[in-house]
């Protein structure tokens, strides 16, 4: 089966060559780049351009900056309200966020398409993804769809090309470009702009994160007084928002500069297996970049791919079909599908 054949919005998302790096002489050159500038985007709205030269003469974005530097403190100072039970609280919250939530629905389900699900399971996923402080659906879809368009090339919003801290963290900081050019994002998100429900939770999407910070406040109190609830606060939202931050982020940096190549992509995506252990198998991403519908990220039985357990037991219940995965053979390498 032809990989492009597969991916359901073409003009946004280009898949990298899915080739064995032993099948080629080379792989592609890692030469800097510049990003460009605001009036290099397109005239006639069919792309965006984003990156570094046009974010940083807008300014620091002193909202996000503030909300950053909040939960990070925030994160800080959970350390000095440990208990288990809170532990607990924040892994099962951790799995729902950024497993299920940023890993299985924003990426391999909205942004690939790579299986299907009932629209409410849909829905109650995309609840879960707000919960990471990573946006609404449109602005997470759209961004990760312009990553594939111009990954590693002018135009990528967060290319380790332009800096390692860049692509971590600085893309986010500096500038408003993205939300200025609503209109011509537009077309990365034609199918959640139809969804009344995803256009709702684009807007609102900070709405379920303060209801869950408000709940998990009020259960430590009735469940253990005051000390109780800071320490639940801290340790279910503060401290459990920023490692999902970083996980995330790190496959954005990380596996862009550092760990193996199997396929030759135009872009530098590497698999790296401690990114993939913290971020729930989206570490394996230069698997990922050659074969980008297919919702297995680790090919080989060695590669440890959480998020793709997740959707083989929405398989096993009956929830999750038109599953696209790409199997590693010998012979010739392709994407099949399950039913």
């Amino acid at each position: 089966m032809n990989i492009e054949a597969t991916i359901p919005f073409p003009e946004a998302i280009l898949p990298g060559v899915a080739t064995p790096i032993a099948e080629v002489a080379q792989s592609p050159t890692s030469e800097p780049i510049h990003s460009a500038s605001a009036s290099q985007t397109s005239s006639n709205s069919q792309i965006v351009l984003m990156g570094r030269a046009i974010s940083i003469p807008e300014g620091i974005n002193w909202l996000t900056l503030i909300v950053l530097v909040v939960f990070h403190v925030g994160a800080i100072a959970a350390f000095f309200f440990f208990s288990w039970q809170r532990l607990l609280v924040m892994l099962i919250l951790h799995v729902l966020a950024i497993n299920v939530g940023i890993g299985m629905c924003y990426h391999r389900l909205l942004t690939h398409r790579g299986y299907q699900v009932p629209k409410w399971l849909e829905y109650v996923m995309t609840v879960f993804s707000t919960l990471s402080l990573e946006g609404g659906p449109i602005f997470w879809v759209a961004t990760h769809r312009i990553h594939h368009q111009h990954s590693d090339q002018e135009g990528d919003p967060h290319t380790p090309r332009e800096g390692g801290w860049w692509a971590h963290t600085g893309w986010l900081i500096w500038g408003n470009a993205l939300h200025a050019q609503t209109e011509v994002l537009a077309r990365y998100v034609p199918d959640l702009l139809k969804d009344r429900f995803h256009r709702w939770m684009s807007k609102f999407h900070w709405i379920p994160l303060v209801a869950s910070g408000l709940l998990l406040f009020g259960i430590g109190w009735l469940t253990g007084g005051a000390r109780n609830a800071v320490g639940m606060l801290l340790w279910g939202a503060f401290l459990r928002v920023t490692l999902g931050l970083h996980s995330t982020w790190l496959v954005n940096s990380a596996t862009h500069l550092w760990g193996s190549r199997r396929f030759v992509t135009r872009d530098d995506s590497r698999n790296n297996w401690w990114v993939a252990l913290l971020s729930g198998g989206e570490g394996w991403h230069n698997n990922h970049h050659a074969n980008p519908v297919s919702a297995r990220h680790g090919l080989a039985w060695y590669e440890f791919d959480p998020n793709w357990y997740g959707i083989w037991l929405l398989k096993v219940v009956g929830l999750a079909r038109k599953i696209r995965v790409f199997r590693l053979e010998r012979s010739k390498p392709g994407v099949s599908q399950a039913s």
